[in-house]
């Protein structure tokens, strides 16, 4: 049973590794992770991306870290608009924290790790000035002095790092042309950083699991601009609502992926990424899920999902000869850059009908409402054509189709270029719906 689990969840993150590989991750983490142990366990995480191909930049966080300082040196914090004013004084501990912590995170980066699953590796940091900060400057008549903002990311500095094998390390501390330094923000720089490399994604990890429902339910996905709306709503925990803005900053400037995922639990930067299900949240600019015209390269994607079917006698066996010639009629669902449904609409003009036809979902997604976009996607390139119905042969379906408004009709209501290729070994009953 071991073996069984073990080889199922190795072919499931496969698809994931190679598609990773030679690909930029920015993860960004706060100082608490580096304050209770938590980071460890994620640093084995990050050195196993590394070795699969992952080019990690890493981004660390100094809040708590700068709070202990200065308190010890008895120095009150200061704050304007939820940005840390940034004196001489609190400028010199930013800099003691952002030191202590970076010689920290590449400790434990650096385990080597005798007593871990990377046994034998040793993984390269690499750091540096590739951060030009300027000053934030007078807020609300509040002088931010050393408080910054990012300027410029040398994107092509931190590439030749990465081309070398080695992960960037970047700390929240910039510097300017006239040779000063600035303390910004851990969650701006990510997001900077990840734009300027055109990274794949955008990781930050958070305290909870995501964004969640007022029922306790993760929200696995959302489009930007569904994120926006659950920023207005006010409900979100305050690391969520910190982060999210640069999630959809950063997908709207053309990342792909920004995900939120958790500190606390073990893995979960290896869950979100090698699983299907992920455990964290995901935002994209646009809905993961789409249906689309199919391709020739589509073919051997809806071969596997209709082969199953075809042995169970729910569709009839089609060649990939015939699939490849009739592939301007097919339609592909989507999910994350994977396929999981098909659809095909084969159209009689002369009749003003179509032939909805090798309507197939994945096993897995069957519960997901894929096979009704799939349909609704057929229903609108019929009428976007002047089709009046549509029409469907099944054997074995026939209560999905009712369902969605088909009625059975006898087959001699089938246009007479359909009647001609009509099995009378299958005797498909025959289910038309008006458009």
């Amino acid at each position: 049973m071991l073996t069984r689990e073990f080889v199922h969840t190795f072919r499931e993150a496969a698809p994931y590794i190679n598609a990773y590989r030679g690909k930029t991750f920015v993860l960004a983490m706060g100082g608490e992770s580096l304050l209770d142990g938590d980071f460890s366990s994620m640093a084995q995480d990050i050195n196993l991306l590394v070795s699969l191909g992952v080019r990690i930049v890493l981004v660390h966080g100094i809040r708590p870290q700068i709070e202990t300082l200065l308190q010890r040196q008895g120095i009150a914090p200061q704050f304007h608009q939820g940005r840390r004013v940034t004196d001489a004084a609190t400028m010199d501990i930013v800099k003691q924290a952002a030191g202590a912590t970076r010689h920290d995170v590449e400790a434990r980066l650096s385990m080597g790790m005798p007593h871990s699953p990377m046994h034998g590796s040793h993984l390269h940091v690499a750091g540096g000035n590739f951060v030009t900060a300027q000053p934030l400057g007078v807020l609300d008549g509040v002088d931010m002095q050393y408080t910054g903002q990012v300027r410029r990311v040398d994107a092509a500095a931190i590439r030749q790092r990465l081309d070398a094998g080695e992960l960037v390390l970047l700390t929240p501390v910039g510097y300017s042309l006239t040779g000063e330094s600035f303390n910004l923000t851990m969650e701006e720089l990510a997001a900077h950083a990840a734009i300027a490399l055109k990274a794949e994604k955008l990781i930050y990890v958070v305290e909870g699991r995501g964004v969640v429902e007022h029922d306790g339910q993760l929200v696995s996905s959302l489009t930007s601009h569904q994120a926006e709306e659950m920023l207005q709503s006010g409900s979100l925990p305050d690391d969520v609502a910190t982060y999210l803005p640069y999630c959809i900053r950063a997908t709207r400037d053309g990342i792909p992926r920004a995900h939120l995922v958790s500190r606390h639990q073990d893995g979960a930067l290896l869950l979100e990424h090698f699983t299907r299900g992920g455990n964290g949240t995901m935002i994209a600019r646009d809905p993961l899920v789409k249906v689309r015209n199919a391709s020739i390269e589509d073919v051997g994607d809806i071969l596997g999902l209709i082969r199953p079917l075809e042995e169970q006698g729910i569709l009839v066996r089609r060649s990939r000869e015939r699939l490849e010639v009739e592939i301007g009629e097919y339609s592909v669902l989507e999910h994350d850059g994977k396929i999981y449904g098909c659809v095909a609409m084969h159209p009689f003009p002369e009749a003003e009908t179509a032939e909805l036809a090798c309507l197939a979902v994945s096993q897995e997604k069957r519960d997901g409402g894929f096979g009704e976009m799939l349909l609704k996607h057929v229903e609108y390139q019929a009428r976007t054509r002047g089709l009046q119905s549509l029409f469907v042969l099944t054997t074995q379906t026939s209560h999905w189709f009712v369902e969605r408004g088909f009625a059975e009709a006898d087959k001699s209501s089938l246009p007479l270029a359909r009647q001609q290729f009509y099995n009378y070994q299958r005797r498909s009953k025959v289910f038309v719906k008006k458009l």
